[in-house]
């Protein structure tokens, strides 16, 4: 028998073939989410038009579900809680012709039912009681005015997962505010967490509104556009604690606490920040300067800008003088750092407190492109909120130290095992 021969375009084939599944996986995915959202649409509608119109009296969803239960045993995602975010998710986008063609041309083998004048009622009152349903959220839709939807807002739209749509129906009022997360989360892939964090950020409102100088510092107009777009005017800085820092310490000491507390958690640095556009190169980063040194907080590059964005942070309110300070820091990059196919160095202030106006003003006729910002961190978020913080840390570290100390422990016991046998 003769031995096997690798051939030559032996690893081109693996790369191919590889290539094809994880495509192939991937259509099968996006193919079987847009279907699950074309259901959920449909059931939502559906829901919508009994209990709406008093057809269907109070818990009438939770016997529905009950009933759906017992005829197709092991069915998930179906709970009453689940059947009305699919009312509301409907009730969300019932203005949106697109879509209800889309829903209809699927399931127009299913009578409507509209002439049933058959009323159902399970309970004398309040639909919402039945277990976890008490807790669902107040959520007033019904029937939002909506704008065309075109090719591109109808493939981001069946591209995201229902949970998504639930949480952005659930923080968005505005039309426009929920199409922008929509693409959002279908352009960055966010998990349901980081698109969490990024409702409440607020983005819709606060990215492209920073007072900057990129108009009168980047060219061509383009780049400057979109600099202005890659921006806040606010940031979330939630993982961050400051309450435990002292009021009477120096300044300069409160904000090395602040950079080491975004750094210890990178990640949810840079998602805070704006994405994963955003590549961490630095806390601290010293540069020298005709023999002086200089230290920058926080050191990112930027892909899209193609730019180092330089981040300074501030305690307290702003100060035209760390504009100055801000800038020096940018010609350093410029002069040592800078390749020469890269765009000029970016400059981001984060302050706790500023006056906007007075910020626009004192940042216009800088000669180096500069943004700034303000930041909340944990001791912003409501007191109920800030008592978990503690308590989630410390679960964590409860659970690293018991790998920790089982680690040893295993190992012990399987070489007792293995000197046994």
């Amino acid at each position: 028998m003769k031995n096997s021969v690798i051939p030559k375009d032996f690893a081109v084939a693996v790369k191919d073939i590889k290539l094809a599944i994880l495509r192939a996986r991937a259509n099968a995915a996006r193919l079987a989410n847009t279907e699950a959202l074309k259901l959920y649409f449909f059931v939502g509608g559906y829901i919508s038009k009994k209990t709406r119109n008093a057809k269907w009296g109070s818990g009438a969803i939770g016997a529905l579900s009950n009933q759906l239960q017992i005829e197709l045993p092991g069915l998930r995602g179906f709970s009453a809680s689940s059947m009305i975010f699919m009312r509301l998710f409907y009730e969300a986008w019932d203005g949106c012709p697109e879509i209800h063609k889309l829903i209809s041309d699927e399931f127009h083998y299913l009578a409507s039912n509209e002439n049933d004048n058959a009323t159902i009622n399970y309970l004398p009152s309040n639909e919402l009681v039945e277990g976890d349903i008490r807790q669902m959220p107040s959520v007033e839709i019904r029937s939002l005015p909506t704008g065309k939807l075109d090719k591109d807002d109808i493939a981001a739209f069946f591209s995201i997962g229902f949970t998504h749509h639930r949480e952005i129906i659930r923080f968005c009022k505005e039309f426009d505010e929920r199409l922008y997360y929509i693409h959002a989360c279908a352009k960055a892939l966010w998990t349901v967490e980081q698109l969490q964090q990024h409702l409440r950020a607020d983005d819709f409102h606060h990215i492209g509104s920073l007072p900057n100088n990129f108009g009168k510092t980047l060219s061509p107009m383009a780049l400057a556009s979109k600099a202005v777009r890659s921006f806040r005017d606010e940031y979330l800085l939630e993982l961050v604690n400051l309450d435990n820092v002292d009021a009477r310490a120096e300044q300069d000491v409160d904000e090395r606490v602040l950079s080491k507390a975004l750094v210890a958690d990178v990640e949810k640095t840079i998602q805070a920040l704006g994405g994963d556009d955003f590549c961490f190169m630095g806390r601290e980063k010293r540069l020298i300067i005709e023999e002086e040194e200089v230290f920058i907080d926080l050191l990112f590059y930027h892909r899209s800008l193609r730019a180092m964005v330089a981040v300074e942070l501030k305690m307290g309110k702003f100060r035209p003088s760390y504009l100055g300070q801000l800038e020096l820091y940018l010609s350093a990059l410029d002069a040592t750092m800078k390749h020469h196919d890269e765009n000029p160095s970016i400059g981001l202030l984060l302050c706790e407190k500023m006056n906007k106006g007075f910020v626009e003003f004192a940042v216009r006729d800088k000669s180096k492109p500069l943004g700034i910002a303000t930041y909340k961190t944990l001791k912003s978020i409501p007191k109920p909120y800030q008592t978990l913080a503690p308590v989630i840390e410390g679960v964590r570290r409860v659970l690293s130290e018991s790998v920790v100390k089982k680690a040893p422990r295993k190992r012990a016991a399987k070489k007792r095992r293995q000197s046994m046998s």
